[in-house]
């Protein structure tokens, strides 16, 4: 014991020694002339590689330094004369160093460039943060290059209380992602989704990115359609200087790289994310079929890609590529500049063995499981992201006047084949196949403007944005045993399909605000007012067809409905009026269109009372819905359901300003979640993943939410923050995803109204640096959440009061950061996890003679431990490589239902039952980036 004791002191000893020795230099960069701080400034100390930049506030620090050593700064800044000071010492309690720079009367007119405030730094989004009037949570460009996260999607979930679901689909304070909003550039984005509102964050590659902030409360001048969060994503603007860059990287997945690979056909421009036309329909979604045998279709004179064969190949490993260019230009006493940027990915993943399960009411008389379905899938995605950006910035000669044209474009292609064996409900062996390719496209452009005047500050905007979902050719067919135990064959022509469907949607939006400050002595209140109006239209078509043949007919060989189905359908001496051909199944009433009108004004004042700030307003909004669907399936038959809202919002926000570190938030505010076209649509889709149909519901009605926050806030410096929330909701008649049972094994999902909800909970951030513990170089970030919720529903209901679908009870993202200037190096260890969340509704079947309730449990996502390593190395000034690895430990990826089972004899037991399980697999990635 005295020995540890000895080593503790000796250990405290030297911790202090050495930071007695590591003193620091401090200083502050301002204008002579205005005494503004001047952001971006570069100090170097010479003789040395350490450099830094001046943050929001001006200040910089040099830390580690000799107490005992002179040291000489040189200062830089573009416009302004370069400033050298020599002599200066280096202290362990330094004093901050007033540096003043003289404008360069030569470049003068440039200064209004350099005074453009960055939002892309660490300390910069801090800053954001500290003076927000409202709680938000921010990630900036440079966070984004130390986690090294290639898409919108794994930026996000390392904000406090976010997760996502399906890697791409975002949940805020365990919310499902219908519960958040997502603009990009201050325009409104369309859903990425056809069959539910989500917006597919793995559109947006993170290097696309400025910064990204998560309002978390409500305020009048955002849409009230949000509770979790309301999401902005802002790309690059413009460049502090010229820059050009080139990265080229690979990324092999230790599961799908150097393995066998199935595939089907595809097209010339596969690789490029969108199909070429080989898997279209000659003509377009609505094109004349050239008939056969009566009211068939001809499969050999309609263009009809009929290879259903299937191919094997050995990926080497994925291929990443990206670029950008950054200009600057004097237009007389006006700057332009110009970022551009694109990106490539191209990669594949499979998941073997698969288990895909789907189960009953557990049997407790034979203490086993009732499958409903019981399979194991092997899944091949070869995935393609093609993504371009390119935007223009316009700054005024006095530096009052911002003008932005912003444009943003992505292409996603997934082209998949699973095959499948298993049960079925009534113990019969299934084979089956899917043939799956589905390119997603958007575009999203805006013209801004900023202006700012003696007492007001003006900006406005005009945004379109466009996505399309193209799924051409789906394909499935289905053999079993039904007809004949241990021979599998086909047993109908139902059980060969061909679907082609094709989603449009298109946003026009404006908005206006203007926030005007009073100045009355010391108190300087601003009232801000503004409208917004937007238009929406969508339009869903799709077309369905089944393979038939003549039973009868001695012109097909014998037992062709047993042979391999992949060759049988690829062989064209099959097709015929008298072999094989296609039958349309019209099923109109899936299609539909609809447009949306929102028009909103608002109102807020803000109230500066000494320590305490009030940010109170009130919003209106009148939503107007149509949707045109079909009465019949087999002819136009156009119906129009509307649905009309008229709104008010109220929201406050205060802040009381304990000191210039600590403060506290306390906030109220009304939210609505309307339901959206696909959710009120009759449209009928088949999910090969859950074997079963989705559908909408017309009778939905919005929901509405009361939402309260306080949140206490602790800046230790500039660059840090820790601060801990708690946040409750309340919702009036909530829109869930359930299912029911029909036919006795089939099951149809859909969205319903339960009658309330309620979701509360608290969540933590940290961001520290830890040169404070003798680690100089080293951060850490943390953030975590514990939610809690409960659905109630109306009384009679077959739904069982349960957690709210995709809340997860906790979340946890933390990492470990180390750069070392000197050497140019930057490592990242990255840790997430999340507690069980239910993915799939379970429901209610009856009772038991003893008037106990028969229920399928609810499906959970179990947790997993996912860590990732980045780290970064330059070499001089134009080198650096990139490498990381993902998901190091490579947990299955399990979701589960826990059956409650009661036995005849009185006892009972929790059955653990796997709905799903598969292995992800490890991707280990290099990359080399070289700056021109």
């Amino acid at each position: 014991m005295i020995k540890r004791l000895r080593l503790a002191v000796a250990l405290i000893f030297i911790l202090t020694a050495f930071r007695a020795y590591a003193a620091d230099i401090k200083g502050k960069v301002t204008d002579s002339t205005t005494g503004e701080a001047l952001i971006g400034a570069t100090v170097q100390i010479e003789g040395t590689a350490k450099a830094a930049a001046t943050d929001i506030d001006g200040l910089f620090t040099f830390s580690g330094l000799d107490e005992n050593a002179n040291y000489t700064l040189t200062i830089k800044y573009i416009s302004y004369k370069t400033k050298k000071i020599d002599g200066v010492r280096a202290e362990a309690q330094p004093q901050v160093l007033e540096i003043k720079l003289t404008p360069d009367e030569q470049t003068l007119k440039e200064v209004t460039v350099t005074g453009v405030a960055r939002k892309n730094t660490e300390i910069a989004v801090i800053q954001m943060t500290k003076s927000s009037p409202v709680i938000v949570s921010n990630v900036s460009a440079q966070e984004i290059t130390k986690t090294q996260d290639t898409n919108a999607g794994e930026v996000i979930r390392r904000v406090p209380g976010v997760s996502l679901i399906d890697d791409k689909f975002v949940m805020v304070r365990g919310l499902s992602q219908r519960y958040n909003n997502v603009w990009i550039n201050g325009g409104a984005v369309p859903s990425s989704e056809a069959d539910s509102r989500a917006f597919s964050f793995d559109l947006i590659p993170s290097s696309q990115i400025d910064n990204m902030q998560i309002v978390k409360t409500p305020s009048p001048e955002y849409p009230a359609d949000y509770t979790g969060g309301f999401i902005t994503i802002t790309t690059k603007d413009i460049p502090a200087e010229n820059t050009a860059e080139l990265s080229v990287g690979g990324n092999w997945n230790d599961i799908s790289s150097f393995s066998d690979f199935k595939y089907a056909k595809g097209s010339g421009t596969d690789f490029l994310g969108f199909d070429s036309g080989m898997r279209g329909l000659n003509g377009g979604i609505k094109a004349t079929m050239n008939s056969i045998a009566g009211n068939g279709v001809d499969l050999l004179n309609n263009g009809l890609n009929n290879d259903w064969r299937v191919r094997t190949m050995s990926p080497l490993g994925d291929l990443k590529l990206s670029g950008s260019l950054g200009r600057r230009w004097k237009l007389g006493d006006r700057q332009l500049g110009m970022i551009a940027a694109f990106n490539y990915s191209n990669e594949y993943r499979k998941y073997e063995d698969m288990q895909n399960n789907l189960y009953g009411v557990y049997d407790a008389d034979k203490d086993q499981s009732n499958y409903l379905r019981y399979s194991v899938d092997d899944q091949y995605n070869h995935n393609v992201r093609l993504g371009a950006m390119l935007n223009f910035t316009l700054l005024s000669a006095d530096g009052n006047s911002k003008y932005q044209l912003k444009n943003i474009f992505n292409q996603i292609g997934n082209d998949r084949y699973t095959w499948r064996e298993g049960l079925s409900a009534q113990s019969d062996n299934e084979n089956s196949a899917e043939y799956y390719y589905r390119s997603r496209t958007t575009y999203n452009g805006q013209i801004t403007g900023k202006h700012t005047f003696a007492l007001d500050e003006l900006d406005w905007s005009a945004s379109y944005s466009y996505a399309n979902r193209n799924v051409p050719d789906r394909r499935r067919y289905l053999i079993n045993d039904a007809l004949e135990p241990g021979v599998m064959q086909l047993t109908s022509p139902n059980d060969i399909s061909r679907e082609w469907t094709k989603l449009d949607e298109h946003i026009v939006s404006a908005a206006v605000n203007d926030k005007h400050e009073f100045k009355f002595g010391s108190f300087t209140p601003s009232l801000k007012f503004g409208a917004y109006g937007e238009y929406r239209t969508r339009k869903y078509t799709t077309r369905d067809f089944i393979y038939n043949w003549n039973a009868a007919s001695n012109t097909l060989p014998d037992g062709f409905r047993q042979n391999d189905l992949s060759e049988m359908l690829s062989d064209e001496s099959y097709f015929g009026a008298d072999r094989l051909y296609l039958l349309e199944e019209q099923h109109m009433r899936n299609n539909y269109k609809g447009n949306n009108y929102l028009g909103a004004g608002y109102f807020a004042a803000n109230i500066p009372l000494g320590k305490l700030n009030i940010y109170a307003g009130l919003r209106y909004e009148y939503d107007h819905m149509e949707l045109i669907t079909n009465t019949r399936d087999n002819a136009e038959s156009p119906f129009s359901h509307n649905y009309e809202y008229s709104d008010l919002f109220p929201s406050v926000n205060t802040t009381y300003k304990i000191n210039d570190k600590h403060q506290l938030r306390l906030s109220y505010g009304k939210t609505v979640n309307r339901p959206e076209f696909r959710e009120v649509s009759p449209s009928v889709f088949y999910d090969f993943d859950l074997a079963s149909d989705v559908q909408g519901n017309t009778d939905l009605k919005p929901c509405y939410i009361q939402n309260v926050d306080f949140r206490y806030e602790f800046y230790p410096s500039k660059g840090e923050l820790i601060s801990i929330a708690a946040f409750y909701k309340y919702f009036d008649s909530p829109i869930e995803w359930t299912y029911t049972v029909t036919g006795g094994t089939s099951l149809v999902y859909s969205y319903m109204n339960a009658k309330r909800a309620n979701n509360y909970g608290i969540e933590l951030d940290i961001r520290k640096d830890l040169s404070f513990i003798g680690l100089p170089g080293f951060s850490w970030s943390f953030n975590g959440a514990l939610i809690k919720s409960r659905v109630k529903f109306e009384e009679g209901s077959k739904e069982e009061n349960r957690p709210m679908q995709g809340q997860s009870p906790y979340l946890v993202n933390t990492g470990i950061f180390y750069k070392n200037d000197k050497m140019q190096l930057d490592i990242a260890l990255l840790y997430n996890r999340i507690g069980k969340r239910i993915i799939g509704v379970g429901r209610s079947e009856g009772t038991t003679s003893g008037n106990e309730t028969l229920r399928v449990p609810d499906s959970y996502e179990m947790p997993r431990d996912v860590i990732d390593l980045s780290a970064s190395k330059k070499f001089g000034k134009h080198w650096e490589v990139k490498l990381s690895i993902r998901d190091l430990l490579a947990q299955k990826v399990y979701y589960k239902q826990f059956a409650d089972v009661h036995y005849s004899n009185g006892t009972s037991r929790e059955v653990e039952q796997i709905t799903r399980v598969y292995k992800p697999g490890r991707n280990i990635g290099v990359s080399a980036v070289y700056k021109f």
